[in-house]
């Protein structure tokens, strides 16, 4: 199968760059943004440590999270930031997981085969789909993903998690946070990357803790030994340190610079402002979806569609469908060859799909312009097959 060698003369997007992590750098980046970084010069200097604090600061301020709860900077990305929450926090009550996507079944591993928690009742959809979250009890900790990225499906609400619970919630919200509003009465150890909402680089995790989650680390001290990395407190006393910036790791300054930028930048649009970015990017690509001959989302629920990672695929009943891997592979790779869009193939673990970011840092002015493209490869697949 070959796609139609006749390019054709649609106006490219200016910017191809519609991966889901590390996502497209805010508009009007450039690498001048970097020139003020902190290089050859410690991370524990004033400066350096000053430089950290800042980026918990904007956080804060953008996210509008609660004076009381305490934000650290951690190594290894949201994956990082969640296994921190994970081992940190587990062991002291029953736990509930609602997995639905290829990260959110990850933290099963963690819960079931490497802490063997034995108490842990878990609830699986398939991609596209949500479990059922009335099954949730208050009493047990609970863990869940707010945004299934690899599946394109996205938790409508909070609402099933009551504020005055026994358990604590362990989210993760990499590909919510800055992109859509978090609920944070409902939140308890919530993590989170730079790679996504940010447009930052990779490596680096954010993990938000509720007061009650403050407390169980100063009143409970789980039966597993904690890797360092992953270490909140010491003999129950919280390590106060890594919420004044103050990392357990060395971070790259580079990537620091970088994400201090992103944060200015999000900071004059606030929650709302990237908010409403977000859902003008995905409401492009719903025109078109909603309507298309071929392609649909691999959301089952139109109301529990994510407005971040827009996963779609070649419809069920489409001629082709037995191709789906084939035809998916080439239209990614001749669109990326041309530089119309890089990275748009889903996750390997996912179904044959196609996957869009539609951040806020995302321009919808560019995906306007991606969409008769991705039609034109379509098309070229089945008339070619």
């Amino acid at each position: 199968m070959h796609l139609s060698s006749l390019t054709p003369t649609f106006q490219k997007p200016q910017s191809p760059l519609f991966g889901s992590g590390p996502t497209k750098k805010f508009p009007g980046w450039t690498f001048d943004h970097l020139r003020d970084t902190l290089v050859s010069r410690s991370h524990r200097s004033v400066i350096g440590i000053d430089r950290l604090h800042q980026i918990i600061q904007l956080t804060r301020e953008i996210l509008e999270i609660p004076d009381s709860h305490q934000i650290a900077i951690l190594a290894g990305s949201a994956t990082g930031a969640m296994e921190t929450a994970l081992w940190s926090l587990l062991g002291s009550r029953d736990t509930d997981i609602f997995a639905w996507d290829v990260f959110g079944k990850l933290w099963i591993v963690d819960a079931v085969q490497q802490l063997k928690i034995s108490s842990t009742r878990v609830f699986e959809a398939e991609f596209g789909e949500l479990p059922d979250f009335t099954q949730y009890h208050p009493n047990n900790d609970v863990i869940f993903t707010w945004n299934g990225t690899t599946a394109g499906v996205c938790v409508p609400n909070l609402d099933w998690i009551p504020e005055h619970r026994q358990g604590l919630t362990i989210c993760d919200a990499t590909s919510s946070a800055f992109a859509l509003p978090l609920d944070w009465a409902k939140l308890d150890a919530t993590a989170f990357s730079w790679q996504k909402g940010l447009g930052g680089e990779a490596g680096h995790g954010m993990l938000v803790l509720s007061p009650r989650a403050l407390d169980q680390l100063q009143s409970y001290t789980p039966s597993w030994p904690i890797p360092r990395l992953f270490r909140l407190a010491n003999n129950q006393q919280v390590l106060t340190g890594l919420f004044a910036g103050k990392t357990i790791n060395t971070p790259s300054m580079l990537c620091v610079e970088d994400c201090i930028a992103a944060l200015k930048w999000a900071k004059n649009l606030g929650q709302k402002g990237l908010t409403k970015r977000t859902f003008a990017n995905f409401s492009v690509l719903e025109k078109w979806l909603d309507h298309h001959s071929y392609l649909t989302y691999l959301s089952c629920d139109k109301a529990n569609t994510s407005p971040t990672s827009v996963c779609f695929k070649i419809k069920d009943d489409a001629a082709l469908k037995n191709q789906e891997t084939i035809i998916i592979q080439q239209v990614c790779q001749q669109l990326a060859d041309l530089n119309i869009a890089c990275d748009i193939k889903n996750h390997m673990f996912a179904p044959p799909s196609f996957r869009i970011w539609c951040g806020p840092t995302v321009e919808s002015s560019d995906l306007e312009l991606l969409i008769p493209w991705i039609d034109w490869a379509v098309d070229s697949a089945f008339s070619n097959s």
